[in-house]
């Protein structure tokens, strides 16, 4: 993420990693404040074993097309909301990546479905990793078949 102020959004993504018992890293890296370390960080993952990479980022948003344009691995960027434009700027900048740096983009402040993707992506390569993520989808479904049955239990006077 591009600071720690990003972490009530990037958080999701972490929270969905510890419960699908996937390793992750968290790191706060700025593009335009540290851009050296963000050099280091997207040529070296690779070979650290990181195999996608989730770059959360406000405003500019630089950093997620800073990270695609050195590393090989899969880039997802979160547009995080800010105060001025809603985060409508950050999701323009990471939409807008030149060809040959492509770069995911997922709704603003959707850390949550940027770790699923991540786990899609990964999970292709890994049977134990897609029967978890099969059932987590699974128990998506059966959250609202849940919510229908306690809908149709609600009484109002001119409910059919």
């Amino acid at each position: 993420m591009g600071s720690t102020s990003d972490l009530p959004v990037m958080e999701k993504a972490c929270q969905f990693f510890e419960e699908m018992e996937i390793p992750f890293e968290v790191n706060a890296l700025s593009a335009h404040r540290t851009p050296a370390e963000v050099s280091d960080f997207a040529r070296n993952a690779k070979g650290r074993g990181i195999k996608v990479i989730i770059a959360g980022a406000g405003m500019a948003a630089a950093l997620p097309g800073v990270i695609a344009a050195e590393t090989p691995l899969p880039v997802i960027g979160v547009p995080i909301k800010g105060s001025v434009l809603e985060g409508m700027d950050a999701t323009l900048a990471i939409l807008q990546m030149p060809p040959g740096i492509p770069v995911a983009t997922v709704a603003i402040n959707g850390a949550m479905n940027a770790a699923i993707l991540a786990m899609q992506m990964m999970a292709l390569g890994d049977e134990v990793m897609m029967q978890k993520l099969e059932t987590y989808k699974a128990g998506l479904k059966k959250k609202i078949v849940k919510a229908n049955e306690d809908l149709a239990k609600l009484e109002y006077k001119y409910k059919v």
